[in-house]
């Protein structure tokens, strides 16, 4: 049985506007104040191992990423990091927290075009208040029917909000750049997943693609989101 559209979810971080490429600038910093101890590569791994464990008791965003910096500098140099590279380590956080908001090409049009025949709602994750200042800053907040800044994407997640903002999942779609938190779970959920790909993805965002899933859809970019969310009904 065919549902039709009535609500769309949008995410935010690299769908609507520009975020990974903060945290690649600030991890390429990160490998700098580090170099003499170890090489790249290592860091790299031995931060997303610390991401990884710390997830359950930071969330996502800024500030659980630079507490895994500091836990990693302490790691990597056996305790012996200096004071100095750990004010630079929060410094260089602070100043993620505090990036101009770039909204992606076609952002903006897909939204208000979404926002005229359909419920339309900003589904995201990580820090609270960095989120609340992203969206305020990006002029698109007026837009959306309402906001939802969640500790994780999942389907139970997914199943609640289109529940409260649509009919029901069914009835949903959700469109943003990850794979394993956009898509994955909204067609678990029995709605439609539309991925938005991002030139760069997080290392713990990465998941196989649905390519054959009838509810998998995939875009290049937010420029053609009204003809396909037509396409739908």
């Amino acid at each position: 049985m065919a549902h039709k559209v009535t609500t769309v979810g949008f995410d935010a971080d690299d769908t609507l506007w520009h975020n990974e490429r903060y945290f690649q600038m600030t991890q390429a910093h990160f490998a700098d104040l580090l170099s003499e101890y170890t090489e790249k590569d290592t860091l790299m791994a031995r931060l997303v191992a610390a991401e990884k464990r710390n997830l359950g008791h930071y969330g996502f965003g800024v500030k659980g990423f630079t507490l895994s910096m500091i836990e990693t500098a302490l790691d990597v140099t056996d305790r012996r990091v200096s004071g100095q590279v750990i004010e630079q380590i929060l410094r260089a956080g602070r100043e993620m927290l505090a990036h101009p908001v770039d909204l992606l090409p076609h952002a903006r049009d897909a939204v208000e075009q979404a926002a005229r025949d359909y419920r339309i709602v900003l589904i995201t994750k990580g820090d609270l208040l960095d989120q609340e200042r992203k969206l305020a800053q990006s002029g698109l907040g007026d837009l959306f029917d309402a906001v939802e800044i969640v500790s994780d994407k999942t389907t139970a997640v997914y199943h609640d909000i289109f529940d409260r903002h649509g009919h029901s999942a069914t009835c949903g779609v959700m469109v943003g750049n990850s794979v394993r938190s956009d898509v994955l779970p909204m067609i678990h959920a029995g709605g439609y997943g539309v991925h938005i790909p991002y030139h760069v993805t997080w290392e713990l965002e990465h998941a196989e693609t649905p390519v054959a899933h009838q509810r998998f859809r995939s875009l290049p970019d937010l420029s053609g989101l009204g003809d396909l969310l037509t396409g739908l009904q």
